[in-house]
């Protein structure tokens, strides 16, 4: 019996992995995550045998869990990902077994086929040396991951992964991060070019939004649409940036 942990921050894919994996006789959920936090403490505390874990989560993703927990400790891992380009390429290159969103049956049966029929080989092909080998590369391609902000004689470190839009004012650009917002002195194509291309994308030439706080699109004037904000923030996206974004946002949502 294979003790399987599910690890997703969206309901439905937790329940399409339930709904498979519950066919599966030889194959028992232990429990659920919807977070990485939430999955870093059950990997430690309970006996896992083999992890589908996904790969972009706010916050706290899958390679950050996998950072967390330590390459050695972690089960058997399953990555799952909605659109990842880099994370993709470095498992198909490492032999790491993964799952696209959305997941089809078929390939999901591929994977525990190949978990039940070569476990050792499986095992091996999925050490931790390989497994550290995935979690740098990753790290590598994820571009910057801080931002140093001077002011007020102070000097702040903030994390990218927190920002929720970036916006061009004149010799400056506008970081804003929930309430807060923090100006730079810097060009918004030149802090575009070191900003994660799965995390951030531009949807205006004075603006770059995470992705993963858009929450809808709606048509607007002469092509263009306005961009919704999970906070509420309506942005504008302009029609040359309009193909791109839809791109991005069918693959991902």
């Amino acid at each position: 019996m294979f003790r399987s942990l599910i690890v997703d921050d969206e309901p439905l894919a937790r329940k399409r992995l339930r709904r498979f994996l519950s066919t599966e006789n030889d194959f028992e959920i232990v429990s659920e995550c919807e977070n990485g936090k939430e999955a870093i403490a059950a990997i430690q505390n309970l006996s896992i045998d083999i992890v589908f874990l996904d790969v972009q989560m706010p916050r706290t993703s899958g390679f950050d869990v996998i950072t967390a927990v330590g390459v050695e400790c972690m089960p058997l891992t399953i990555f799952t990902t909605a659109y990842d380009q880099y994370a993709v390429r470095a498992f198909e290159a490492h032999a790491l077994d993964y799952l696209l969103k959305p997941i089809s049956q078929n390939r999901f049966h591929a994977v525990l086929d190949r978990v039940r029929n070569n476990m050792v080989q499986t095992k091996q092909v999925l050490d931790a040396q390989v497994l550290d080998q995935l979690v740098r590369r990753q790290e590598d391609a994820r571009g910057l991951t801080r931002l140093v902000i001077r002011s007020e004689g102070k000097i702040q470190f903030l994390d990218t992964r927190e920002i929720d839009w970036i916006q061009a004012e004149g010799n400056y650009i506008r970081v804003q991060v929930g309430p807060s917002a923090h100006l730079l002195r810097r060009t918004l194509s030149d802090l575009a070019k070191d900003l994660d291309a799965s995390r951030f994308i531009r949807i205006h030439r004075s603006t770059i939004v995470n992705i993963e706080r858009i929450k809808e699109l709606r048509p607007y004037f002469h092509g263009d649409y306005i961009v919704y904000l999970r906070d509420g923030k309506r942005l504008t996206l302009s029609r040359s940036y309009r193909k791109e974004i839809e791109k991005v946002l069918k693959q991902s949502f």
